[in-house]
């Protein structure tokens, strides 16, 4: 029954916020428009402009770095578990998650790098 409880107001909680959002958006827009406001202050420069850079590529780069990462730490933690008295589940556990965050760090500045190349 809790389970129920809580993925119910997750649902609420999601959902009020996508409504606030949207509704104050549409007011203040109305409220412009009403003003006599031009439709093109709605859009700004970087959404006119198209990215250079196709997003699948970032992601795939993305996802590969994070896919080495993880691998890399669960070959360390068999290390640190073979060769060192540290408990296993420390072993893996802090490692997988040591490389993972060092590969999202590579990933972004190697996605940084391309979007920066391709522009």
């Amino acid at each position: 029954m809790e389970a129920v409880l809580v993925f119910i107001s997750l649902f609420v909680v999601v959902f009020g916020i996508f409504y606030l959002h949207f509704s104050t958006r549409n007011k203040e827009r109305l409220a412009l428009i009403e003003k006599g406001a031009d439709a093109s202050i709605f859009f700004s420069a970087k959404a006119q402009k198209k990215p250079s850079v196709p997003i699948w590529k970032v992601l795939i780069l993305n996802l590969a770095v994070l896919l080495m990462g993880i691998g890399s730490g669960i070959f360390i933690g068999s290390i640190l578990e073979a060769y060192t008295l540290i408990n296993d589940g420390v072993a893996y556990t802090g490692s997988i998650f040591l490389m993972a965050g060092i590969g999202l760090f590579v990933g972004f500045t190697l996605s940084k790098k391309l979007i920066e190349k391709e522009s």
